[in-house]
């Protein structure tokens, strides 16, 4: 078995995993369905309140669907630092360190594997909410091809973001806050509630510079209004923001693996 069927292989055992707790899963997807249905009355109201057909260049349609594609994409993300953390504690990484796999790309396959289900799930039941509550709105299958390139970056970028936090438990032992703290900018700055064309201008500059947009707003943005050169400028940034992550986070991972040689683990 080579290196790469080794990695997909771990992605599969994740997909199988989380296959096999649907009760989760389920709790999950409620949760999606009441906040979608929630959003959907705010957003009655706001159109409602502005006389507007469109804000921001969204119909109330396509805001929900809108809606439905980043919660879909926020809340089907793993828990990396948690799993990171215990392997912290438990001392668990030094026994992965001595599998013939990097830690990082495990982590990584084992997430995106875990992310594929949760994510189908939830696109699953948010597309049935909005369906239901809105009526459906127009896609292609060339709309369809470009978000889903616009996807697997995104998660991995994601995933890129976690993991520098996660490594961090060598030193704080608990990440849970930074966590929390990037979950929360990643919901803000990102577009998950907002589309970034209802940001100030100012701020709209500043969101552009910033990862998270590329991983909540941009994939987003395709489903509904597909657009082959956004797409393309939302790959470029893409590729850039996780190289960043990435030599961050290998920086930090080989301090971390110094520092269990040097207590000599």
């Amino acid at each position: 078995m080579n290196r790469i069927t080794k990695y997909l292989y771990v992605g599969y055992t994740a997909v199988r995993s989380n296959v096999a707790y649907f009760g989760e899963v389920a709790v999950r997807v409620l949760f999606l369905g009441v906040v979608l249905y929630i959003f959907l009355q705010l957003w009655r109201v706001t159109y409602s309140e502005t006389g507007a057909e469109r804000l921001g260049g969204f119909t109330l349609a396509e805001m929900l669907w809108y809606l439905a594609i980043t919660e879909s994409i926020v809340l089907s993300a793993p828990p990396v630092t948690l799993a990171i953390d215990a392997d912290v504690r438990t001392g668990t990484l030094a026994v992965h360190l001595l599998r013939p796999l990097s830690y990082p790309l495990y982590r990584m396959w084992t997430a995106l594997g875990e992310r594929a289900v949760r994510f189908a799930v939830n696109l699953i039941v948010a597309s049935c909410v909005a369906l239901v509550f809105v009526g459906p709105i127009h896609v292609s299958l060339r709309g369809l091809a470009i978000f889903a390139c616009a996807v697997p970056l995104a998660f991995v970028l994601d995933f890129a973001a976690y993991f520098t936090i996660g490594i961090l438990a060598f030193w704080l032992e608990n990440t849970t806050g930074l966590t929390l703290i990037y979950s929360r900018v990643a919901m803000i700055f990102g577009g998950m509630l907002l589309p970034v064309e209802l940001f100030p201008e100012t701020l709209q500059r500043v969101i552009g510079w910033l990862p998270f947009a590329s991983i909540v707003y941009g994939p987003a943005r395709m489903f509904i209004h597909p657009d082959p050169a956004f797409l393309a400028g939302l790959i470029v940034r893409q590729i850039v923001a996780v190289s960043v992550l990435a030599l961050a986070a290998a920086s930090i991972y080989a301090a971390a693996v110094r520092r269990i040689h040097a207590h000599g683990g």
